[in-house]
């Protein structure tokens, strides 16, 4: 397993590119801005992305997926932020940031695969209602829901203090202690330290 990360944009999102070693397959999680800088990366790399998943849709997550041309994951409740500037709340910032439909809805549970590596969809709700996190082996990356010493805002519209906090405890801090997590923004981290540094 291989992973890039690439900060993007001026709220330096984390992209990241996570390839199979064995088959140079790869997908992007989070491809927020700087469209060339990630495909110099992906190039660098010599893998082949296969295509997006956004960890949740706003602006600063997904505002490079039309320059890529690549099919777009999402979950079905952030379906709609790829298409409205209001909901992906670009708009409020003077901008108007649209990205293609996507190609799959997912939802809680969904398995795929990326060359050889196994991949799974955790619903994550809380920053947003489609907010997901991506497990694959002993890695999780949690989008704006985790991060190092922290965790997502819920004071945007359709984010909901309850459930991100439900989310964290009984979806993410069940795994391992041993999990590396790869936030959404920041340095990554491991669920053992998260758990001794937030309280709910």
């Amino acid at each position: 397993m291989l992973i890039k990360i690439i900060a993007v944009g001026i709220n330096r999102a984390n992209c990241y590119i996570l390839a199979c070693e064995k088959t140079k397959e790869a997908l992007i999680i989070d491809p927020g801005a700087e469209p060339d800088k990630i495909k110099k990366a992906i190039a660098k790399l010599g893998v082949t992305a296969r295509f997006i998943i956004n960890t949740h849709g706003h602006a600063d997550h997904i505002g490079a997926n039309r320059d890529l041309g690549l099919p777009i994951f999402i979950h079905s409740a952030d379906s709609d932020c790829l298409v409205d500037p209001y909901k992906n709340v670009s708009a409020f910032f003077g901008f108007n940031i649209t990205s293609p439909k996507a190609k799959r809805l997912l939802k809680d549970g969904d398995e795929m695969k990326i060359g050889q590596i196994d991949i799974k969809i955790i619903h994550t709700p809380g920053h947003t209602p489609g907010s997901i996190s991506i497990l694959a082996g002993n890695i999780i990356f949690t989008g704006d829901t985790l991060f190092e010493n922290g965790v997502g805002r819920t004071d945007l519209k359709g984010s909901s203090e309850g459930d991100i906090i439900h989310s964290i405890k009984n979806k993410i801090f069940v795994l391992g202690d041993d999990v590396v997590v790869y936030p959404g923004h920041g340095p990554s981290t491991t669920i053992g330290k998260e758990k001794k540094r937030i309280f709910f």
